[in-house]
């Protein structure tokens, strides 16, 4: 549980496209919440749920810079994902796609080899 807010070493696709599903489902959820929040006047359910949503715009940066380590390329590319949607999901999909280097690299080794998901 503690890797997922570790932005070193290497990610797997399969378990990126999880974890990014699960956490873009709660971006989505929040973002509807904080809408209704905010048109019935409710501002501790708004600052909740923003804070949720920062939390978890956080932890979908830190796994696409894992995969961005497992494809060979340096962390600085995740920023091009904070563009606002649809780039940055286009750009979040191309991660789920893009296969990852064979063996170890200057990132770590090879996560398909120990990947239980």
């Amino acid at each position: 549980m503690y890797q997922i807010f570790k932005p070193e070493g290497r990610i797997t696709r399969r378990r990126y496209l999880v974890l990014f599903l699960f956490f873009y489902f709660t971006n989505v959820l929040s973002l509807m919440l904080m809408w209704q929040a905010y048109t019935h006047d409710e501002w501790a359910i708004f600052y909740s749920f923003g804070t949720i949503l920062i939390a978890s715009i956080v932890i979908l940066l830190i796994q696409a810079i894992k995969r961005f380590h497992d494809i060979g390329l340096d962390w600085r590319y995740a920023l091009y994902l904070l563009i606002p949607p649809p780039l940055n999901f286009i750009g979040f999909i191309w991660l789920a796609y893009k296969k990852g280097q064979d063996g170890p690299n200057e990132y770590g080794p090879d996560p398909r080899k120990t990947d239980i998901i």
